[in-house]
Formats: C-alpha cells, sequence, structure tokens
C-alpha cells in the first residue's frame, strides 16, 4: 500500500495542504515547529485513529475550527481507494471511503501504516500506558474490529467506575452493591477479548522482535515480551500493591471475574476499577533484565526500533494489501550514525517510506529521495519531474 496523496483542510497549523507522494522513499524537510511532523500525524490517524502525540483529537483542529479533515489517495496495487475523516471538536468523528459514509473505524481496514518517532523512547521507558497504546495500535491495524471493542471497553470502564466512585460517596460497602454485576459481566467479556489479543500480539512479535534488535544493535541481547496482568495479581499502576489475588493458571475470563470479586472492596474504597487491561503492562526485557531502568540509552532505543520494525514486518505478512507505510518522524537526528545505517538499510525496500528531518544531511543515502521542502505551512516538492510516477 502507498499514499499517493494527502490532502488536509483545517489541521494543525494547515488552513489547506496538498502533499503528493511516490513509492520509495520520500523527505520531508523543514526546521522545527514548521509542519512536517503534523502530516506525518494526519497520515498516522487513518490507519490508528489516534495520534501519537496526544490523546484527544481537539488539538489537531486548527484553531478557532470546529473541525478538520484528513483525505488520502490510497493505492492497494491497481486499485484507488479515497479515504476521509471528518475530525470535530465537539462530538463524534465521521468518516468516508471513495465518497460513502462509513464507520470511523473502518479506515484501519485501507490504511496500513506504521510510524517510528521519538516518542517511542517512551514505550520503552515511560509509563504503562505508552505500552499499552503501542499494544492496542497494533491490535486495531492486525484487526480494525477490535478499534470498536477497545472503545466499548473504555465507555464500560467509565461507566462502571462513575458507579464505584458514586457508591464511595453514598458510604456503600463491600458487598451492597449489586448493580455492578452487570457491568463486571460486560467488563470481562471486552476485557478478555481485548487481554486475548495483547497475548497473541506479543508472542506474534517476539521473533520478529529478535531478529530486529540483533540487526539494529548488531548484538543480541535476547529482547523478551510478557505481559504482566492485573486479572492474573499483577498491578503494575500501583506500585502499593502486592497481592496475588487471581489463580495464574485459570482461563483469562474467571481470573478477570475472581480477581474483581477479589478487589471489591478495595475498588469501592478507592472509587476505582483496579482489575483489567487498562491496568497491564507490557514488560520489555534485554539480557534477562527490565529495558525500564536496566537498559542502556542505545539498548533503550534499539528496543524501541525492533518493536517498530517488528510490527512492520508483522503487518506486511499478514496483509492482503503488502507493505504497511513506513513513517520515520524526526528518528535520524535521536540515533547515532551506526543505527542510522542499519535503520536506513533495513527500512529502504518498503513500499513506501516517509521520513522528516529538520537537518537534511542526518538522512542516510539509501532514503535520501523525493525532497519536499515544508515551510510555515507551505509545502514545495523539489523532485524535478514531480508529475512522473515514483520508481
Amino acid at each position: 500500500m502507498i499514499v499517493e496523496h494527502l490532502n488536509l483542510v483545517d489541521f494543525r497549523n494547515y488552513a489547506t495542504a496538498d502533499l503528493a507522494l511516490h513509492r520509495g522513499p520520500n523527505v520531508l524537510v523543514g526546521s522545527n515547529g514548521q509542519g512536517k511532523t503534523n502530516l506525518a500525524e494526519a497520515i498516522v490517524f487513518l490507519a490508528t485513529l489516534g495520534s501519537h502525540r496526544v490523546s484527544s483529537d481537539a488539538p489537531m483542529v486548527k484553531d478557532t475550527k470546529d473541525f478538520a479533515v484528513i483525505r488520502a489517495r490510497l493505492a492497494h496495487g491497481e486499485r484507488k481507494v479515497l479515504v476521509e475523516v471528518q475530525l470535530n471538536r465537539q462530538g463524534s468523528n465521521k468518516a468516508r471511503i471513495n465518497g460513502s459514509p462509513s464507520k470511523t473505524n473502518e479506515l484501519p481496514r485501507y490504511a496500513h501504516v506504521v510510524l517510528f518517532a521519538p516518542e517511542d523512547l517512551q514505550i520503552v521507558r515511560g509509563d504503562p500506558s505508552a505500552r499499552r497504546r503501542f499494544a492496542d495500535q497494533m491490535l486495531i491495524q492486525r484487526t480494525p474490529r477490535m478499534a470498536g471493542v477497545i472503545a466499548d471497553y473504555e465507555r464500560v470502564l467509565r461507566q462502571r467506575t462513575a458507579l464505584l466512585k458514586s457508591a464511595r460517596a453514598r458510604g456503600v460497602r463491600g458487598e451492597g452493591l449489586s448493580t455492578l454485576d452487570v457491568w463486571d459481566d460486560k467488563l470481562i467479556a471486552l476485557g478478555s477479548e481485548i487481554i486475548h489479543a495483547r497475548l497473541r500480539l506479543a508472542a506474534d512479535l517476539q521473533g520478529p522482535v529478535t531478529d530486529a534488535y540483533a540487526a539494529i544493535a548488531g548484538a543480541d541481547h535476547r529482547p523478551q515480551l510478557d505481559w504482566a496482568l492485573s486479572v492474573r495479581g499483577a498491578d503494575p499502576e500501583d506500585e502499593t500493591d502486592d497481592e496475588g489475588d487471581a489463580d495464574p493458571r485459570g482461563e483469562i475470563a474467571d481470573q478477570f471475574r475472581a480477581a474483581l470479586q477479589a478487589k471489591r472492596v478495595r475498588e469501592i474504597e478507592r472509587g476505582l476499577t483496579l482489575v483489567g487491561p487498562h491496568r497491564d503492562d507490557l514488560i520489555l526485557r534485554v539480557r534477562d533484565l527490565p529495558v525500564k531502568g536496566y537498559a542502556s540509552h542505545g539498548e533503550s532505543w534499539s528496543v524501541a526500533l525492533a518493536l517498530r520494525l517488528a510490527s512492520a514486518e508483522l503487518l506486511r505478512t499478514e496483509s492482503p494489501a503488502g507493505d504497511p507505510v513506513l513513517i520515520l518522524d524526526d528518528v535520524f537526528a535521536e540515533l547515532d550514525a551506526d543505527r542510522r545505517q542499519r535503520l536506513a538499510a533495513l527500512t529502504a525496500g518498503y513500499e513506501q517510506v516517509i521520513v522528516t528531518a529538520a537537518v537534511e544531511a542526518d538522512i542516510p543515502e539509501p532514503l535520501h529521495r523525493h525532497v519536499v521542502r515544508i515551510s510555515a505551512g507551505t509545502i514545495t516538492d523539489e523532485r524535478e519531474d514531480a508529475d512522473e510516477p515514483g520508481p
């Protein structure tokens, strides 16, 4: 798959923008703050229904405007698909596919993108939420209907947590909240599906991550991926919680229910839902040690890049649409010379690669093609024969 053309209306700093892209490498060069990352963010949104920079959609809408539009023409071999999403400052977003109204969670069926960005270091060094977000965006790319499952889980979680807070305010104790059982059933059904999908993802990524890490770092440090599950008694979000409340040998749904029952008193006391995929963490290790707190800066970057490369390889293998689009957003400025060259060599063979950089000299030769300059929201295509199709 490739993105042939991107059109934006009232998105970030762009009142309007049109960007032609070609097969192979595309380089977007501009000083910081000029808008090149905004272009990358727009493409990523079509594939993941989210931003790698903000947790809500409103900041992507231009100041004083009520909505923004992202529109892209995609090529799946000889087939062309026009996808469009309207990001509303208030209310639900709207989508169109080939001009017909569609559900927004249908967009990832057509747009397949893997983003590399400086924020990726937070996947390995940051809070568990960063790792959950990485995993869930991959779930949506692998199985687009998971966007609906995750959204439904988050809705049920909000409603259940609101009930717990209300119970705490009213002084309800212990088993005195029978209405919680209905929400437990919904939380368990949706949450178990997310947990199963995350476990499969970690297992499927293990081999590609090992290979990618060795290729990036030039060494085999035995990277490992394992989920710490709150339904099995772990609670990475609460360092004071060392209880093992659930049987680690049972089925996920049974463990989920048992853990909720065991934590009910504490949940009412705290007004929080303490069990579920929203409390889990993806534990990353190299050399049998947790990356967070033990790995060097270079090792941490190698793990982050390996996760993205492995994701691209997984999508490449599974998708009938072919390669995902790779976006390398200001990544090369963060890497030493060896990692720059290795990453360029590993990504140059994909159908389409989009590279953003503030300093053109940071971009290794294998990716230094089709240069587009970005300045204060103005896009200038320097390709001499820009009207010709890319190689």
